[in-house]
């Protein structure tokens, strides 16, 4: 399994409970310019589409054109991309959103089995004071650690 992209302020800007495993509708040039690894899910993250509960979409995410495709016309680098999920699934999610409030970010994108699989999780944003409290426990951790390796 190669990692594509992670969302390296998923975590951080989000407190997430639970991760689900995607596949992702992709046309044939976009696969190609993934596995050479050319996509950001920075700023990216999953909505209902067009407000029907049966569709999820990722939007924002920057998939540049493959630069050895040929002429493309109205290629759209950060169009909306629909997830492959079952119903079931799709359902539950929704439920959790709109009941709770939950949002729905991308974490990584990954190669399984030679197919673009899509991890993301139900996130509950955090705030500033949080952002700082985790910061500053971090920082303390490392002086504890190194404090115990010069001893």
């Amino acid at each position: 399994m190669s990692i594509y992209a992670t969302n390296k302020r998923a975590r951080f800007d989000y407190q997430i409970s639970d991760t689900y495993e995607a596949g992702l509708v992709l046309s044939g040039q976009e696969v190609k310019s993934i596995k050479t690894g050319h996509i950001s899910l920075n700023n990216s993250f999953i909505t209902l589409k067009n407000g029907r509960r049966t569709e999820l979409c990722l939007i924002n995410c920057h998939i540049p054109l493959y630069k050895h495709a040929g002429t493309t016309l109205n290629y759209e680098p950060d169009r909306p991309r629909k997830l492959l999920l079952k119903k079931s699934e799709i359902k539950h999610l929704v439920g959790k959103i709109k009941e709770q409030g939950l949002t729905l970010v991308p974490i990584k994108a990954y190669n399984k089995s030679g197919l673009v699989k899509l991890e993301f999780g139900i996130g509950k944003g955090k705030s500033k004071i949080d952002k700082r409290e985790m910061i500053k426990k971090r920082e303390t951790e490392r002086k504890l650690r190194r404090l115990k390796q010069q001893y």
